[in-house]
């Protein structure tokens, strides 16, 4: 659209360009006839102001210049026929530079030089050029230089969001390794120690039974107490499993509540404040409701992130005697009423898988707040 204006007025002043010459030319016809002086340097003035679109923006106000010394001659051959260029050529030079309307008013008396061409008609071709000008240089070139600067922020919008974006997806993947390796280490962890304290009592209790198995018949009541004996180290080695497990299992929680950070890192990087806030004994949660939870939470988020235009979001955990109780709640504008959709039908879902209430908090400009009650459970 601004090319189409810009070569619109490159037409326009070409066109005014050659009726303002034509029209001198004209008002200086005598009975004589134009002398071949005159056609030669007015073709000399045109060549020189349709030179200046061709070079470069610096040097445009030199072409002007040089109009108003093939004028001089001119004015010496048709006198005052040619005040009409004269304007045109004044109006020319005053478009090489940014300058203010008043600057514009400084070529009016030109039209109150007495000419050949009648005062309403000078008047009137002045004034429709001078709009003409004034309208390229206030209106369609501030536009055209206000699209170019729009489209340079677009651009580098648009490289901002596709860095931002890829950025993002580095750091989840790098997160995603993280804890696949938190995850292979507590794996690794638990092998070599069971490893450790069962492998001997294994090996020994197959021992035991294999030399229980020849004395069965030469001497049983031996052979009893050998087996006895196998199943009371047998015993001990699943108490020592549990105990084991027991030991491995805040490793699990803390892999929850590194995973609720980094959403709530997440949320302040993309400008919403968000904050992670725990009370009692959260290692009393179980593997089953801290999965329930971070689903929950992440479907919540996500919620709120694009649809709540909220500034703030709030995750609350508070560990009961019988029951935890989970809070998701923003100061977004809220609802007037609520519809299950995917989303919320699958939290309520994996609410009543846990036995547990799920309800929701809202209300026009005042916010949401999803809340979740869960009956502790023994894993």
């Amino acid at each position: 659209m601004g090319n189409t204006k810009n070569i619109f007025f490159r037409a326009s002043r070409i066109i005014l360009l050659l009726v303002y010459t034509a029209y001198s030319l004209f008002l200086s016809y005598d009975g004589a006839g134009v002398s071949y002086l005159s056609l030669l340097l007015c073709a000399v003035y045109i060549c020189v102001l349709c030179i200046r679109e061709f070079a470069p923006s610096k040097y445009h106000f030199l072409f002007p210049l040089a109009g108003m010394l093939v004028l001089v001659p001119l004015f010496v051959i048709g006198g005052r026929a040619f005040v009409p260029l004269t304007f045109f050529t004044a109006l020319e030079l005053l478009s090489c530079f940014t300058l203010s309307i008043r600057w514009y008013l400084t070529v009016i008396p030109i039209a109150l030089v007495p000419c050949p061409m009648g005062l309403f008609e000078k008047l009137l071709l002045f004034l429709v050029t001078t709009l003409l000008y004034l309208q390229n240089n206030f209106v369609v070139e501030p536009y055209r230089s206000q699209m170019y600067e729009d489209t340079l922020k677009e651009q580098d919008l648009k490289r901002d969001i596709a860095l931002k974006e890829t950025e993002t997806k580095a750091e989840l993947q790098r997160n995603m390794l993280l804890a696949e390796n938190r995850i292979l280490e507590e794996r690794a962890s638990l092998s070599q120690t069971l490893h450790d304290k069962l492998g001997h009592n294994i090996n020994g209790s197959i021992y035991q039974l294999e030399a229980s198995k020849l004395l069965m018949e030469s001497d049983p009541e031996r052979s009893r107490n050998m087996i006895q004996a196998v199943i009371d180290q047998l015993r001990t080695g699943m108490d020592e499993i549990r105990a084991i497990l027991r030991k491995e299992r805040p490793e699990k929680k803390r892999l929850a509540m590194v995973q609720l950070t980094n959403l709530c890192e997440d949320c302040n990087d993309k400008g919403v404040e968000a904050e992670l806030n725990t009370d009692g004994d959260i290692s009393l949660i179980t593997d089953k409701q801290w999965e329930i939870i971070l689903d929950n939470a992440y479907e919540a988020v996500s919620n709120s992130m694009k649809y709540s235009k909220c500034k703030h979001i709030n995750i609350k955990i508070v560990v009961m005697n019988k029951m935890v109780r989970c809070s998701i709640s923003d100061d977004g504008v809220g609802c007037v009423s609520i519809t299950d959709g995917m989303g919320i039908s699958g939290m309520r879902q994996r609410m009543r898988s846990a036995g547990g209430i799920l309800d929701f908090e809202t209300g026009a400009n005042a916010g949401f707040t999803v809340n979740m009650l869960i009956p502790m459970q023994e894993e």
